[in-house]
């Protein structure tokens, strides 16, 4: 996609939530993350890219002692999801009893969160759970997996914004879109 087509998608682009709605968010999540884990002495760990902006904004907002790493894990080759997890950095912490905070942009099927998450359990942490600022409504995600900090549900279209990209593009944007004409 040439840049001109990239930002006419932004320009045709639905607005799902704005700004002070995803900070709301962000805020919400952050008060169950305080209340469920403040006392665990956790690590956070960024899922790589996507996860960068709602973790940047979750760790900020934590008034509590915790530990920040990340990880890149995808099953993405190109545009096209494959079945087999290919690790990109694994975290430097020890996870080997400790509660784990996972963070990601978007839980849609889940099969690499589900990936990370079993990753995370064959460590030996103490704990581990998931945080998502969007999570999609639909019937596709991995067996048994939820999340279990969500900021926002979304219909089951191609958002983009706050993490989320388009073909590489639109991370940065500070609020959440979908594709003109994705149902």
């Amino acid at each position: 996609m040439t840049l001109a087509e990239i930002e006419a998608v932004r320009r045709s682009a639905d607005l799902v939530f704005d700004r002070h709605a995803v900070d709301s968010a962000y805020d919400r999540m952050a008060k169950d993350i305080t209340r469920e884990l403040c006392d665990t002495n956790p690590v956070i760990l960024c899922v790589m890219s996507g996860g960068l902006v709602p973790t940047g904004e979750l760790f900020t907002r934590l008034d509590f002692p915790v530990q920040l790493d990340y990880l890149h894990a995808t099953r993405y080759q190109g545009t096209q999801g494959g079945l087999t997890l290919n690790w990109l950095a694994r975290p430097l912490h020890d996870l080997k009893r400790r509660t784990v905070l996972v963070v990601d942009d978007i839980l849609d099927e889940g099969l690499t969160l589900s990936a990370i998450m079993e990753y995370c359990r064959e460590q030996d942490v103490e704990a581990v759970y998931s945080a998502v600022l969007v999570e999609k409504k639909h019937h596709r995600k991995a067996p048994g997996l939820t999340a279990d900090f969500v900021g926002l549900e979304v219909e089951d279209r191609y958002v983009f914004g706050c993490g989320m990209d388009f073909h590489g593009y639109w991370r940065n944007l500070p609020a959440i879109y979908a594709v003109a004409g994705t149902t």
